[in-house]
Formats: C-alpha cells, structure tokens, sequence
C-alpha cells in the first residue's frame, strides 16, 4: 500500500468531494496471513470488531443467480437432464418477466452435463440465462465458447489458506496465473465470473483489492465486464456493523466497490451457511452495493448448502416492497417437486417451504388461528404461496386446534365451519386424549384424523369428503 497525495474525486453516488489517499498493491509476502488471532482452528472462530462503519449503497437493480446445477448438486443425489430442465423452468416462471432470477450456472464435465445446459438453453427462455463453471484451461473455454455460452465461473483462490497451503504459490504467482487464465477467456470473447474462494479468510488490502484493481484494468482494456463473484466459502462471513476484515460482509462489499473501483453490477455474493448467517450475510451484501446473490433451491449445497434461493426471493419482496413480478406460488411448487420426484426430505419447520411452517400445535395460537389467522399466520401463506396455514393435533392443541383442522382438512368456510364446542371436536377431544393417557408422544396424522372423523359419524365423513373432493374438483 503506497501513501500518496492525496487525490480529490467527486462521487457522483454521494454528489461530495472525496479524497482518494491510497493505492493499493499486491503484498507479496513471505509468510502467509492466515489471521491465527482469529482463526485458532483449535477454538470457535472469532467475530473481531474495530468499530469501522461503511454506508449502505442498495443498488440501483438487485438479482438473484442460481447454482442449483452446480454447487447445489454436489450435496444431492446426480439429477437427471429432465429434472434439471424442469427445476430450470420453475426458476424462469418464479423469476418472472423482470428476470429477478437472472442466471444458472452448470457443470460442463460430464455429456449429461452438456446435454443439460443445451436443452436449457434450446428452450429459448430469456431468463435465467445459463451459465457455466470449468476448469481453467483452454480446452475448457474451446467448449464453453461452442456450445454459445457468454460467460463462465473461473476458479481464482483469494486466502493465504489456498494460495500458500493448498497451491504452494506465492500471491505473486497466484496472481500472475490468475491473470493469465482471466486473459485467456477474454481472447474467447467470453465473460469471466472470478470466483474469490475464501474471501472472509483473505488479506483484503494486501491480496484482494490489489487483484481486483487488476481485472478491472483488464475489463477496461478488454470493454468485457469481468465479474467478481465474493465467496464465503466457509460461512466466516458476518453482517454485524463495526466488524473487522476479513469476517466482514459489508467492509468486503464496499471494499470492493470504492478500492477497486469494481461497479455493483459486477459484484456477486456467494455464500454458505456454517455459523447460520447465510441469509443475512447474502441480505447486507445487497445493503452495501453487491447487485447478485447467488443461491441454490432449497439451499442444497456443500457441507451446509448455499443460501436458499426461497429466501433470498422473500428477502427480496422485503427490501423493495414488490414481488417485481415473481411467482410466489412457484415455490411451493419447486418444494413439492423435491419432495414427490427427488425424494428429497424437506425438514417440516423449513421456513417457507416445510410442510409445517405455518402450521401450529400450540392450543392457544390455533385458537388465534380460529378467530384470525392473521393473528399467528407471517403473511396471507394461501395468497402468496399456495400454502394455507394448518395446525398439528397432539396432546396440547385442544378444541381450537382440532376445529382449525377440520375446517382446513375439509376446506369448510363461511356458515359451513365447525365451531370448538361441536360435538364432534369435543368426541375427536376425547378420544385423543385417551391416547395419550396411554402413553402416546407423537403427532396425529391427517390419515388418522379423518379415520377417527369417519369412526365418529360415518354420514358426516362421507359428507365432508364428498365437500373436500368438490370444491378441490371445482364443481
């Protein structure tokens, strides 16, 4: 880092005159930083503070891009290229005309992976748009560039952790390699995504801001926009205000954006949920200037998976007050997917797309339910997701519980609902209870629910079926 005079810009964003004092360069240092104050491997990491605070800069435009076909993938049993497509069409009608899901990005390893890409591609959507990830050598952008792809993830370690212990390189030599494949993929003609593994590890100043300084030279000279995708690779990344580099999402972002001069629409986050934070951390890289986050469906992902790309559609309704034109019911749709075709087990209180994350066991909350479900229900879940609000019978739903049941059960509404003091809520009440008098401690099902309804009064079941297949049939 060279003290320089100092040089007076003027900040179109801010509409003030700053002072620019440094230049950052390339430390090539002998041995690595690998930040052991806060990194002991021996102890829980730790969340330093140095009570720095950058602003928040929300970009004109935020988006989503998806790495189901590729990070996703590599937690989950192979997809086979008709589940890609159709997962693929999913995430272009939740996307929506605006493309608020914006890119996918495939393996190209394998034929089945190839085939994939094509048959997505072939189907003439204008979002997302497939992207690849390879290996960093020429062959590799030979293919990318034949099958009509416009840009691909490169490889580009950032931490002393990979550069020093893993590659046995110099940041000299990381960064002179890094260049050079960089260059390469621009010769195609083709977009560069430079994937900085293991930021939240990384000597910021002394690696990261001098290499990003230099493709930006690069996309300058070249009039490509190179893209730098910021890895949390591990989940260190956190969102707290006055966090000290490297754990800190936004010092990285604005980092970034004001050191080395790398426009938001060339920023990406990618992160993973180690330490619980993946969706905040994705949600303050949005705050402080970062365009694209990148997500997996259902968060699938190495180790403990990838932000969830739900979450991230749900975020983003909140920070712009719009659903910008997303098929919200389009989640609930990719969750029973998952579940029916991959057999995929969605843990049930899985926010959004569990089966019972709206629902409730509590008496007293399906009592609220009962009056209002807006009471204890987040949002209008039937409206927006598809997805009504249900309660789970055991031991302590009591008579509110078993009505809110069997009102949703057998989609009664209106005059048609069953009250708690009906008789049959007080016999199915009854019974219940006498189960786990016995010693009972799980949960009825919705199978033994309509048995025990069908065993009580048999012309009532037979009547509040003949109602449920109706009205399911739209008669």
């Amino acid at each position: 880092m060279k003290n320089n005079k100092p040089k007076t810009i003027f900040n179109k964003k801010t509409n003030l005159l700053e002072q620019e004092y440094y230049h950052h360069t390339l430390q090539d240092v002998k041995e690595p930083n690998l930040f052991r104050d806060i990194f002991t491997y021996a102890e829980i990491p730790k969340v330093v503070f140095n009570h720095r605070t950058v602003p928040m800069h929300m970009p004109d435009k935020i988006w989503i891009t998806d790495t189901t076909f590729r990070d996703g993938q590599q937690s989950t049993a192979p997809f086979t290229v008709e589940q890609i497509v159709h997962i693929f069409k999913l995430l272009s009608k939740l996307g929506g005309k605006k493309g608020i899901i914006r890119q996918s990005e495939f393996f190209l390893y394998t034929e089945k992976d190839k085939k994939a890409a094509i048959e997505c591609m072939e189907l003439g959507l204008e979002f997302p748009e497939v992207t690849s990830w390879i290996r960093a050598n020429k062959r590799d952008f030979e293919l990318v560039k034949s099958m009509g792809i416009k840009e691909t993830g490169i490889l580009v370690s950032c931490s002393d952790y990979h550069i020093f212990k893993k590659m046995k390189l110099t940041r000299k030599q990381a960064m002179e390699k890094y260049l050079e494949i960089v260059s390469a993929a621009l010769e195609y003609g083709i977009v560069p995504r430079c994937h900085f593994e293991d930021i939240t590890r990384a000597d910021f100043y002394g690696f990261v801001v001098p290499f990003a300084i230099e493709l930006m030279e690069l996309s300058k000279q070249s009039k490509i926009p190179i893209k730098i995708r910021a890895c949390d690779t591990l989940g260190f990344g956190v969102s707290y205000t006055g966090a000290a580099l490297p754990r800190s999402v936004p010092g990285i972002i604005y980092g970034l954006r004001r050191y080395a001069g790398v426009p938001s629409e060339q920023i990406e986050w990618h992160g993973h949920n180690d330490f619980y934070h993946v969706v905040t951390n994705a949600s303050a890289a949005w705050l402080y200037g970062c365009s694209a986050v990148n997500c997996s469906v259902l968060g699938i992902g190495e180790r403990t998976g990838n932000c969830p790309l739900e979450a991230m559609v749900i975020e983003y309704c909140q920070l712009r007050g719009s659903d910008d034109g997303m098929d919200l019911h389009v989640i609930t749709e990719i969750a029973d997917y998952f579940e029916r075709e991959l057999d995929y087990a969605i843990p049930p209180r899985t926010p959004f797309v569990g089966r019972s994350f709206n629902a409730t066991r509590a008496g007293i909350h399906a009592d609220g339910l009962l009056k209002d479900e807006e009471i204890y229900n987040i949002f209008d879940t039937h409206k927006i997701l598809n997805k009504k609000p249900n309660v789970s019978i055991n031991n302590h739903s009591g008579l509110a519980g078993i009505a809110y049941w069997l009102n949703a059960y057998y989609d009664l509404e209106g005059e048609n609902k069953i009250q708690k003091q009906d008789k049959l809520v007080l016999k199915m009440k009854e019974l219940i209870d006498q189960e786990y008098a016995r010693g009972r401690n799980t949960v009825f099902g919705d199978n033994e629910l309509d048995n025990m309804v069908r065993i009580i009064d048999r012309k009532l079941h037979k009547i509040l079926n003949i109602r449920e297949r109706n009205i399911k049939l739209n008669i």
